[in-house]
């Protein structure tokens, strides 16, 4: 069976280096079920509007360095520019708490819910 998409995600999160490498490992290890292109990343919340803007992604991410308040901000700004998008804010924490393979196990846990919401 072919995979599902192609989807494209832009990432919200101060460590751009970061986002892209959880995100290749994520897109890799889900590229038998899912097409993931990894457009964009925004480094701060004052860049989601261009960044979404330029890209128009299906997805969004918020980091987990994003307080609870901060990811809703950015994801009301995205929203107000694609209003179909699909978001997703990891808790809060998880990346210092838990380590990078945390993150990339909680993302391909919650991901086939998400993009089955983006058909």
């Amino acid at each position: 069976m072919a995979p599902i998409g192609p989807f494209k995600l832009v990432t919200v999160n101060t460590a751009p280096d970061r986002a892209k490498r959880l995100v290749g490992r994520v897109v890799e290890d889900v590229k038998e079920k899912y097409t993931i292109i990894h457009a964009g990343n925004a480094p701060s919340i004052e860049d989601v509007q261009s960044v979404v803007e330029e890209h128009k992604p299906d997805i969004l991410f918020t980091a987990s360095m994003w307080t609870p308040e901060e990811a809703q901000k950015i994801i009301s700004i995205a929203k107000g520019i694609v209003p179909e998008l699909k978001t997703f804010s990891l808790p809060q924490g998880l990346q210092v708490e838990k380590g990078p393979d945390a993150v990339v196990e909680y993302i391909k846990e919650h991901l086939p819910g998400l993009l089955a919401r983006a058909r």
